[in-house]
C-alpha cells in the first residue's frame, strides 16, 4: 500500500482523492493494478487479455470549462458554461495542458498528470464490470449513467450529474469523447502487460462516445479516432496521475 498526501491510501478501487489546482477543487477516484479482458466481440475490438501492473488515479469527471480556463487562460468551447465539459479541444492541446497541471507541481509524491492509455480508460469505465457498458448490457439504462444523441438534446451537459460506475467515476459513458494517449491501431491477439499501443499511427484514440452519438458508441469498450490536431464540439478530455 502506497501513502499518499492528505491521508489517501490506496487500499480500494474508487478512493478519493482531492487535489486544488489554479483554486479549482478537483476529484481523483483510484484505479488499483488488475487484469481484465479489454475489447468486445464488435468485429473491430478484438477481445484480449490486459494486466496493468500499477494503478492510476483518474478524474472523476471529464474536464470543465472552468479548470481549463483557469490553467490555459482561455476558453476554446463550442458550448458555454463553467461546469460544462470543455470541448474543441486537441489531443495536442492536451498536452499543453497536462505540461502546465505538472508545472504546478501539485501532484502526489512519484505521480505525474497525464492522459490516460487506452487500456487505463477502458479498465476504469469497466471498473470491474464485463459487460457492454458499465451499469450491464441493457442500453435503454445509458439514460442513468449518460448524455448520449437519445437525451441530450444535441448539446454537452454539466458534468456529474449522471450516476457513476462502481468506481465513482462521472461521464464515462457519453457527453464528449475523451482523449486517450494512444496512437490508434490494431489490437494485439495476445494478453499484454501494460500496453502502450502502437508506436506511430495518423490518428490518436478516443473513448467514450458524446451527445451526438448513439448508445453503440458509448460502450465500454467503443473506440474512435482523430488526427491529433483535431478540434470539435465534441472533443474533450479526462486527465489521470500516474506513476512515473
Amino acid at each position: 500500500m502506497k501513502k499518499l498526501k492528505k491521508n489517501v491510501d490506496t487500499d480500494k478501487a474508487g478512493e478519493l482523492l482531492e487535489l486544488t489546482l489554479e483554486g479549482i477543487n478537483w476529484r481523483f477516484r483510484w484505479c488499483p493494478a488488475g487484469t481484465f479482458t479489454m475489447g468486445d466481440d464488435s468485429g473491430y475490438a478484438t477481445p484480449h487479455k490486459v494486466t496493468l501492473t500499477r494503478g492510476f488515479w483518474l478524474g472523476e469527471t471529464q474536464v470543465t470549462q472552468e479548470f481549463w480556463q483557469a490553467v490555459m487562460g482561455k476558453n476554446p468551447s463550442y458550448f458555454k458554461g463553467a461546469k460544462l465539459p470543455v470541448d474543441r479541444i486537441s489531443w495536442n492541446s492536451c498536452q499543453e495542458f497536462i505540461a502546465k497541471l505538472n508545472g504546478l507541481n501539485a501532484a502526489p509524491a512519484d505521480f505525474t498528470f497525464s492522459l490516460p492509455s487506452e487500456a487505463q480508460w477502458e479498465y476504469a469505465c469497466r471498473a470491474g464490470s464485463k459487460t457492454a457498458y458499465c451499469f450491464g448490457d441493457d442500453e435503454k439504462q445509458l439514460n442513468d449513467y449518460g448524455w448520449y444523441y437519445g437525451n441530450s438534446g444535441i448539446k454537452t451537459h454539466p458534468v456529474g450529474q449522471k450516476k457513476a460506475n462502481g468506481w465513482g467515476l462521472h461521464d464515462m459513458h457519453g457527453n464528449v469523447w475523451e482523449w486517450c494517449l494512444d496512437w490508434y491501431g490494431t489490437y494485439p491477439n495476445d494478453d499484454v502487460t501494460d500496453p502502450s499501443g502502437v508506436s506511430s499511427g495518423i490518428f490518436r484514440v478516443l473513448r467514450g462516445g458524446c451527445w451526438y452519438r448513439n448508445a453503440g458508441y458509448c460502450r465500454s469498450a467503443s473506440r474512435y479516432n482523430y488526427t491529433p490536431e483535431s478540434s470539435i464540439n465534441f472533443l474533450g478530455l479526462r486527465i489521470a496521475l500516474v506513476l512515473q
